[in-house]
């Protein structure tokens, strides 16, 4: 599912099952695994919350480390990268699959 249908959906209101690739998540969420995501918005997000958001240009499925009232929701991977600051957060994960 790209990027543009979970906007749209998460929009909508709709809970959505996805997956992405990549290994920024690991062991948490693995490369390909499925995982359901409820619509949500930056200001309701908690620290630790996994978030599908918009952050720096790119999308990403990964976890608020920090919570600002100006900047919004710190994106970070689960290895310590901080991506950086948005508020322009989609979806919230609420369950993985198991693979």
């Amino acid at each position: 599912m790209s990027w543009k249908h979970k906007i749209d959906a998460l929009a909508e209101g709709k809970t959505i099952e996805t997956s992405e690739k990549g290994n920024s998540m690991t062991p948490i969420i693995e490369s390909g695994q499925k995982f359901l995501l409820e619509p949500i918005t930056w200001d309701k997000c908690e620290v630790g919350d996994i978030v599908f958001c918009k952050c720096r240009g790119s999308y990403f499925t990964h976890l608020v480390t920090a919570k600002n009232d100006d900047k919004g929701c710190q994106i970070s991977n689960n290895h310590g990268y901080v991506n950086g600051w948005t508020k322009q957060v989609y979806g919230r994960v609420v369950e993985v699959f198991s693979k």
